[in-house]
């Protein structure tokens, strides 16, 4: 999200959320846990990393998904929302915090593992909204949100150094995957 853009009304996802079919309605509380989560890698990433090149990284992407999760806070109705913050929170957390540990080149790993998730988990939802007038607002903002997440991507594939492990990428991709399919349950 580009910070001088104006922030999309959550009156977009209110005015619609009633009308999206079951499986859109699970997607949204998806969304909803997972930019819970990411505003929170962000934050295990800044409570343990020095680095200041990376700490300015984890600050302007946090700042980016706050945006994102502000968006969805404000638009979903409580039954919309994810029912396990503490669990998004935890996670979270904890996929900032500990590839931090192990210095700039993991936490950009983990973010590009993460994005690259998430660019497919909002290009399907995107594909269902297809095509339907009623949503072409919301798949807007969705398009504009997946557009932030690539450029996270993007850039934290362009600032890992070193061979990149596959299979931290495949856990870090696959765990995302699950916790989206539980998200879209509870």
């Amino acid at each position: 999200m580009t910070h001088a853009a104006a922030a999309p009304s959550p009156a977009i996802l209110r005015d619609v959320f009633t009308a999206l079919p079951p499986a859109l309605k699970r997607e949204m509380r998806s969304n909803h846990a997972g930019e819970l989560g990411a505003v929170w890698i962000y934050r295990g990433v800044l409570a343990i990393t020095r680095d200041p090149t990376l700490r300015a990284f984890a600050e302007d992407h946090g700042r980016t998904e706050q945006a994102h999760l502000a968006f969805f806070e404000a638009g979903l109705p409580t039954e919309g929302r994810t029912r396990l913050p503490p669990l998004w929170r935890l996670m979270g957390f904890t996929l900032g915090a500990l590839p931090a540990l192990l210095g700039p080149s993991a936490v950009y790993q983990t973010i590009a593992a993460v994005e690259a998730f998430v660019d497919r988990h909002y290009g399907d939802q995107l594909a269902a909204l297809s095509g339907a007038a009623r949503f072409e607002a919301l798949a807007g903002v969705l398009a504009a949100f997946r557009a932030d997440e690539c450029a996270h991507r993007d850039e934290a594939q362009a600032k890992t150094s070193g061979a990149v492990s596959r299979l931290w990428r495949t856990v870090v991709f696959q765990g995302s995957a699950l916790g989206a399919a539980l998200a879209k349950r509870c």
